[in-house]
């Protein structure tokens, strides 16, 4: 009977760790039951700047060589666009960069594959290089909240290269996505010295609490972690200014909040309606989920025993090429270890 009970108790736990980063509660043991909301004096918050959106006259008739050369962007994330071989925005880019650059709330909605990351990766970093330093003890400023655990290392990856990250996807901690956002967030704040980190559940809390002590410009966060850490004060969100939900009590009520997505249902609808204020909204595209057509999908239907030998001979080919990166989706965790030490091995 012991062992019977031992077993229900730790699957109540579990379930209840799962729990936290589903949603938000009012009940006494929900997420964030414990967090206060702020009484908010904004003759005492510090001003912060937002708009940094510096139009031209003649840009709407100007070639794009000559309008590259009037962005407001700073040279530093002009030379990083122009390493990775960046010639020209997305329509998504095109439209999103003046109205987050101008400090406006706004939802943007377009296919995946249509550049939304750097659609608000960049005006992030432009927001936060034009805020006072960060003090030890000092909260974000930039704040990306994701709906999942499988999300937020996608952003962190173009602010600073990750460290452990790979390990983590390929025990099926964190999603292809979040390597994509961690990657990003890398590339483009290393030249300008802005930081960032992950915090999500699944994985051990004492590196992320680590960096949240030390400081850093840019959280990724789901909501179960992150109201953790704000509920034992690890971190706080006093300087946060710039957000991409009882966690939004805890930010100051002139921030920057901006909703990216890929479609456009209700629900959205209705978190757009609740938490954006006066916001302009960016439709690229269709508002329902589809294949973008953009990326070639190639599908090769073979036995469970040939998809060894053609993973194989495939990676041979991509990697033959120069900087090609690869994401293998594999169904169990099991399996992904079995890939994984074939792969050393060859």
């Amino acid at each position: 009977m012991r062992g019977r009970s031992g077993r229900r108790s730790r699957s109540r736990d579990r379930r209840r760790s799962r729990s936290r980063d589903r949603g938000y509660g009012g009940k006494r043991n929900a997420a964030g039951a414990n967090l206060r909301k702020p009484r908010w004096d904004m003759s005492r918050l510090e001003p912060f700047k937002k708009d940094f959106y510096v139009p031209h006259p003649a840009v709407s008739s100007r070639p794009y060589y000559e309008i590259e050369e009037r962005l407001a962007s700073p040279e530093h994330v002009i030379n990083e666009l122009r390493k990775m071989g960046f010639k020209s925005p997305t329509p998504i880019q095109c439209q999103g960069w003046p109205i987050a650059l101008s400090g406006r709330d706004m939802v943007g909605i377009a296919s995946t594959g249509s550049g939304k990351t750097l659609s608000y990766i960049l005006p992030a970093m432009v927001h936060i290089n034009n805020q006072s330093r960060l003090q030890r003890g000092d909260g974000p400023i930039a704040l990306i909240l994701a709906p999942t655990r499988g999300w937020p290392n996608k952003f962190s990856s173009q602010t600073e290269r990750p460290t452990g990250l790979s390990s983590e996807l390929r025990v099926g901690k964190v999603s292809p996505d979040t390597v994509l956002f961690k990657l990003v967030a890398a590339d483009f704040g290393r030249s300008s010295r802005i930081r960032n980190t992950c915090v999500f559940g699944g994985a051990p809390k004492g590196p992320q609490a680590n960096d949240l002590t030390d400081g850093v410009e840019i959280v990724i966060a789901t909501p179960g972690r992150l109201i953790d850490f704000l509920e034992s004060n690890r971190t706080n969100l006093k300087r946060c200014t710039y957000l991409i939900r009882k966690i939004i009590e805890q930010i100051r009520p002139d921030r920057q909040t901006l909703m990216w997505s890929a479609t456009w249902p209700k629900e959205v609808q209705a978190l757009a309606q609740e938490f954006l204020k006066d916001f302009i909204q960016i439709n690229v595209g269709s508002l329902q989920l589809s294949a973008n057509h953009n990326i070639l999908q190639i599908i090769d239907v073979c036995q469970e025993s040939e998809k060894e030998v053609k993973l194989s001979t495939l990676l041979k080919e991509i990697m033959s090429e120069k900087e090609n990166k690869t994401i293998i989706f594999i169904e169990t965790k099991k399996r992904v270890d079995d890939i994984t030490r074939k792969m050393k091995r060859n």
